[in-house]
């Protein structure tokens, strides 16, 4: 009866329907969002960058993208503790430890992108050239004897980063009678670059990785090494205050629920790795010549298949 084929003609295509959005579900974005907070500096923007493009190529690794969360160290960790971060990236330790260790119920440290990062106090190398007014300068030790020709001030970043309380009590533990500048990083490096084209000395607080060093030509200070086992960071709270800021390291952190979700991303997260000297020209790339994060991530993973095909596959 026409009835009948009717229904009959409705329930099969309510099936190659169903079969359709069944097929779907099977071949769409696998996995689920990480979200991922991402720190107010350059280097943590290029990593999840860098991330996000991986995710994109490989859905195996059971992530379906990144949810980029703009936030601060401090800020970030209390929402991992919360359960509403699953990923952090550029992690610098030993900075951020008692963050971490406050959230190590819910969050891991998984593995480190890059170590030995130099920090301390930097002067331009022209100035230190016979005949220019740093010449012979080479220990901070030694800053009181140019401290005109500095015009009597260390230039100094963020006065909310932990660094900057760490300079003022290195400036007190060696007897320095320089005034610490404080600013925005912004300000900072403006000042270094007006200094720099103007070819006058100028005394600035530094650290690895950063675009600085592929635009201008940098000498570190020296520092006395004290006896004894290397100082931690009770020198910079209880301590003298006279010693050097120590290297540090940037690692991924990831929710314990990340890595029960998605086991194959946690995989990789414990082999990705960034040498600093492919993140410098990188930081160039966003910071001076102003390229989007996301194209400069994309030619560096472009240039890197065999690497990253070993992190997806290992």
């Amino acid at each position: 009866m026409p009835t009948c084929a009717v229904s009959r003609g409705r329930i099969g295509v309510l099936v190659v329907a169903l079969a359709l959005v069944l097929a779907g579900c099977a071949t769409g974005p696998a996995g689920f969002t990480v979200r991922a907070a991402q720190f107010p500096w350059s280097a943590a923007k290029l990593t999840n960058a860098i991330l996000a493009e991986i995710v994109a190529r490989h859905p195996e690794l059971g992530v379906s993208k990144l949810k980029i969360i703009q936030v601060g160290p401090a800020t970030a960790w209390a929402g991992a503790q919360r359960g509403d971060v699953d990923l952090l990236t550029e992690v610098a330790m030993p900075n951020q430890q008692k963050l971490a260790a406050k959230a190590a119920a819910r969050v891991d440290l998984v593995h480190q992108t890059y170590g030995g990062a130099q920090q301390g106090w930097f002067v331009p190398s022209y100035a230190l050239e016979p005949g220019q007014p740093l010449a012979g300068l080479q220990s901070v030790t030694q800053l009181d004897r140019y401290a005109a020709a500095l015009d009597n001030k260390l230039i100094d970043s963020d006065p909310s980063f932990l660094t900057t309380t760490q300079n003022t009590a290195r400036l007190k533990g060696y007897g320095l009678h320089l005034q610490q500048v404080t600013s925005s990083e912004a300000a900072q490096l403006a000042e270094l670059r007006r200094a720099y084209e103007r070819r006058k000395p100028i005394l600035v607080y530094l650290y690895h990785p950063h675009w600085v060093f592929q635009q201008f030509q940098m000498t570190q200070l020296t520092e006395p090494t004290p006896p004894g086992p290397p100082p931690g960071p009770e020198c910079f709270t209880s301590g003298t205050g006279a010693c050097p800021m120590p290297p540090y390291s940037a690692w991924t952190a990831a929710s314990k629920e990340l890595a029960q979700r998605a086991p194959r991303f946690h995989a990789l997260l414990q082999r990705f790795e960034l040498p600093i000297a492919d993140v410098e020209p990188m930081l160039k790339n966003v910071d001076v010549d102003k390229e989007k994060a996301q194209d400069v991530a994309r030619r560096w993973v472009d240039a890197h298949p065999q690497l990253i095909d070993g992190w997806v596959r290992a």
